[in-house]
């Protein structure tokens, strides 16, 4: 039997992991609070942990769970940015979900874009009150647009094909260009001059934090429209509201929060929201902001909870052999050099 204690849980991530966790040996134990310092010792007892994306992982909850004798920390996300992979190696084996359902977030994206773009959110509170006026709802035609992509993993490629579908022109940046893929690189600053839409789908990274900031919103092209369903670090947020105030910024679609942790995925619908700076951000007309939901569908929790439980028995069945494992042994947390064939420790 493979215990495993499962932190920041939503009702909606029970059934999926049930099942797939009732099909084998392995008993999740449920846990609604975040995994930090003040609750690592919910873990005690366990063999493995199973954490989101705001859940910290930090050297010292790794020491702990170290010392607690857990093997594995199974990310239920691509992302990684909230563990210290660096302290994790040698301790206890990390795993991440790389692609769950890229459709999904790449869908959420267009969906942020097209509300705004046509106002849908504003005529749809007009029309709850009868309001039938068109006035203030003028949008524009994505149709000869340029979008630039920032980042063509699988969630960016997809993300291209639909605005190829709407007839834009694509533009596109990555430090790993996807070879025969028919798109067009250039560099970042040529995409921030030219591009009408720039949606980022990178992960975050030292290199990538705040790579939208004061000095990259100074190359853009007024007007812009900017989209982040990635992490919310990708953009300076205050840069972005400056951005906004001076009308350099023509629209902001925000699936993710640089300082979310303590605010997404809560009800605080009945509390004052003690962050001005998102505050400010929603109250803007031309920002719209979801709670980090871009991969919420039936399909991706259903491939979420697949995926996760299979890398969990894979690294308990095979002696630390991991199926998705994030480590430093040959410096590249991703692209293993080894093809996953030998132990990373």
């Amino acid at each position: 039997m493979i215990r495993v204690a499962f932190f920041d849980t939503k009702a909606y991530d029970r059934p999926s992991f049930e099942r797939y966790g009732g099909e084998s040996d392995i008993r999740f134990r449920f846990l609604e609070t975040k995994l930090n310092e003040d609750t690592v010792e919910l873990a005690r007892g366990c063999d493995a942990v199973c954490v989101f994306v705001n859940d910290s992982v930090n050297a010292a909850v790794i020491e702990k769970l170290h010392e607690f004798g857990i093997r594995l920390v199974a990310l239920r996300s691509a992302g990684y940015n909230n563990v210290d992979v660096h302290a994790a190696f040698g301790k206890v084996h990390v795993v991440h979900v790389p692609a769950y359902s890229p459709y999904a977030v790449a869908e959420h994206a267009i969906a942020l874009l097209l509300t705004s773009v046509r106002r849908i959110h504003k005529a749809y509170n007009r029309t709850r009150d009868f309001n039938f006026s068109l006035n203030g709802l003028t949008g524009f035609d994505f149709h000869g647009k340029t979008v630039g992509v920032i980042g063509t993993g699988k969630i960016g490629r997809i993300f291209i094909d639909i605005c190829r579908g709407f007839g834009m022109k694509v533009i596109a940046y990555d430090l790993f260009p996807a070879a025969d893929s028919g798109i067009e690189y250039v560099s970042l600053d040529e995409l921030l001059a030219r591009s009408d839409v720039i949606s980022l789908h990178c992960p975050l990274t030292d290199e990538t934090r705040h790579m939208i900031g004061g000095s990259a919103i100074e190359k853009m092209k007024k007007g812009v429209v900017i989209v982040n369903t990635s992490r919310g670090g990708l953009i300076d947020a205050e840069a972005l509201l400056e951005g906004i105030v001076a009308r350099k910024i023509g629209a902001a679609c925000l699936d993710v929060y640089e300082e979310e942790a303590d605010i997404f995925f809560e009800d605080r619908s009945g509390h004052i929201l003690n962050d001005e700076l998102l505050s400010r951000l929603i109250s803007m007309p031309n920002v719209i902001v979801t709670s980090h939901q871009a991969f919420l569908t039936e399909e991706a929790l259903n491939n979420i909870a697949e995926t996760t439980v299979a890398n969990i028995r894979s690294c308990f069945e095979n002696d630390g052999l991991c199926d998705n494992e994030l480590c430093y042994r040959c410096g590249h947390i991703e692209r293993c050099k080894n093809e996953r064939r030998e132990k990373c420790f």
